[in-house]
């Protein structure tokens, strides 16, 4: 399948049927819940081993609520994730950090509110950001009018599916696109929706 120059992820991978679908449809990312108690967390050995099934195109990513720096650092630097997600508290110190000693992308995660966040998106030391509904896998969509100025290359997230990503593209021009609850039927990856999403941002850019 053609690659699109729109960023395409597709989160809460954790089954090896997730990750066949996956690979059939190629988005850039692929994200793995790496936070215990969260419905779709994967402890890190099953990231392991569902890793070592995923086209090796695909990126994978580490999704992380304030762990432990090196729990981090050692699964960037061991290869088991390609892309550290942060959506904690984590300080800018941290940031650069991680980016110093593994040499790898890290993504910022913002739940944007108001002004105060959009300044805190800019500032952030990040390699690429991620916007989305305070709280994060909520599949509720955020008031998008909120980052309209934002300068910098982003991923929106937050309540995306196949009915209204083509609408966020057009009125965003986001770099990239963050899917999760979108592509799911309980609580399920559904490679129906899956496919309807991808033929939403192939008509759509």
């Amino acid at each position: 399948m053609e690659r699109n120059p729109l960023i395409v992820k597709f989160c809460g991978i954790r089954r090896p049927e997730d990750v066949e679908m996956v690979n059939r449809y190629l988005p850039d990312m692929a994200g793995f819940v790496l936070v215990p108690g969260r419905k779709r967390y994967v402890p890190a050995e099953k990231v392991r081993l569902l890793r070592e099934k995923l086209d090796p195109s695909v990126l994978a990513v580490g999704v992380f609520v304030d762990e432990e720096i090196s729990v981090v650092r050692n699964l960037l630097s061991s290869g088991i994730i390609d892309v550290a997600q942060l959506h904690g508290n984590e300080s800018e110190e941290y940031i650069r950090s991680l980016q110093k000693s593994t040499g790898k992308k890290i993504i910022k995660a913002f739940g944007i509110r108001d002004g105060d966040d959009i300044r805190k998106v800019e500032s952030s030391p990040a390699d690429l950001v991620l916007l989305d509904t305070p709280g994060g896998g909520t599949g509720s969509v955020f008031d998008w009018d909120l980052i309209k100025k934002v300068r910098r290359p982003y991923l929106l997230a937050g309540g995306l599916h196949s009915g209204n990503v083509g609408e966020a593209i057009e009125k965003l021009h986001p770099y990239g696109v963050d899917v999760s609850s979108g592509i799911e039927t309980e609580a399920i990856k559904d490679e129906t929706k899956m496919c309807a999403f991808m033929a939403q941002i192939r008509k759509d850019i």
